[in-house]
């Protein structure tokens, strides 16, 4: 979101924006947001909202990492690896693979437990071990060869992405301007991811 934004304000410099990121769902209406981009599946609500695409979740590791240790070719050897957790209270000792209705709960040894994905995915390029996230928090190092996917064909089904906004009778122009501008932007990244 951030380098989309910043482009956006690039392209509108009589707009101003507050960008509000964080890991959890907020309620728009409460907390004073005019757009919000979800990731998951939507409860019913009455927003409205349109579908940008979809998120992989991955595992992945650096190159160098993978060089030394090994690829991992099956679930059960994540317990040979060193695994990056992410959690605020606790190291995590296992990770849920579910793809449809059948799933999977993997015992993990977690030497490194951040709170953040963006940590996690720098901890994995610095060769701490298997980070497990959003495809498009690694993305950018994927493609600069400093993370390599692993796993591939035990990842979740991907995770739908919309883009939401409150209903009103007249949307302001300067959130129809961004709106108009945003969707198609995040629709082709999130093609990418």
């Amino acid at each position: 979101m951030l380098p989309l934004t910043v482009e956006f304000l690039a392209a509108y410099p009589d707009i101003s924006l507050r960008l509000v990121l964080n890991d959890r769902v907020v309620d728009a209406t409460e907390e004073n947001i005019d757009v919000a981009v979800r990731v998951g599946a939507l409860p019913d609500s009455n927003m409205i909202a349109t579908r940008i695409g979809s998120i992989r979740i991955v595992v992945c590791a650096s190159p160098a990492y993978l060089k030394i240790r090994g690829k991992p070719k099956q679930l059960s050897d994540l317990g040979r690896h060193d695994c990056i957790g992410i959690d605020n209270h606790a190291m995590p000792s296992a990770w849920k693979f579910v793809r449809g209705r059948s799933g999977k709960v993997v015992p993990i040894r977690s030497r490194l437990c951040v709170n953040t994905s963006e940590a996690a995915v720098l901890a994995a390029i610095e060769g701490a071990g298997l980070a497990r996230v959003m495809s498009y928090k690694m993305d950018a190092a994927r493609r600069a060869g400093k993370l390599a996917i692993v796993l591939e064909k035990f990842e979740p089904e991907p995770l739908p992405v919309h883009i939401l906004y409150t209903p009103r009778k007249l949307v302001p122009l300067k959130l129809r301007a961004f709106l108009d501008w945003m969707t198609p932007k995040l629709k082709a990244r999130l093609t990418l991811a």
